[in-house]
């Protein structure tokens, strides 16, 4: 489950049971309630909270905000394929002009001369560009895309997703965020 992300809503980020986050684009966050719940579940470890609590009438606690997975879940070879997963493959760019408005998707090899909806032939294309090319080969319509279309890995998507962090970071998932990139020699 993922969430809108805003600080009155205490979402606690989700770990893991290597201590990666099971997606960094979205993020994977769960709300505090099932936080909690999965908590009294004893599926999760917590390894961080916020300083607000919630109260029953004999039990305090207090709302977790890292949660560690105590078994492991095994991520997907492959993406799925999706709108929203192409266009993180293409980093939310029109693969013709690199407009990041009015996203579409467009397939290079027009469904009219027998191209298929795949990774290998999809394109993130804006509405301007995409009724430009219309059901033209590429060449004839002198539009190449600056990327040619394949199908990514998990680790491509999720690197991708880094360029994109979300609008709300608490300072206690930082510890647990982007440790696994590579550093850069000084």
């Amino acid at each position: 489950m993922t969430i809108a992300l805003t600080q009155d809503l205490s979402p606690t980020l989700v770990l893991n049971a290597d201590y990666r986050p099971l997606s960094y684009y979205p993020l994977s966050l769960w709300s505090w309630q099932d936080a909690i719940k999965a908590v009294f579940l004893d599926r999760v470890t917590i390894l961080a909270e916020y300083d607000r609590a919630v109260r029953s009438p004999t039990y305090s606690m207090r709302l977790p905000s890292v949660v560690c997975l105590k078994t492991y879940v095994k991520p997907a070879r492959h993406p799925a394929f999706t709108r929203f997963n192409v266009f993180l493959r293409d980093r939310f760019q029109c693969q013709y002009c690199g407009s990041p408005h009015d996203l579409t998707f467009d397939h290079v090899i027009p469904r009219s001369r027998g191209g298929l909806t795949t990774w290998e032939n999809v394109v993130a294309a804006c509405s301007p560009c995409n009724l430009k090319k219309g059901g033209m080969m590429p060449k004839v319509a002198g539009m190449i895309p600056h990327q040619m279309p394949f199908q990514p890995t998990v680790h491509e998507l999720h690197n991708n997703g880094r360029l994109f962090p979300p609008n709300f970071l608490h300072e206690s998932w930082l510890d647990y965020l982007y440790w696994d990139s590579e550093l850069e020699p000084e």
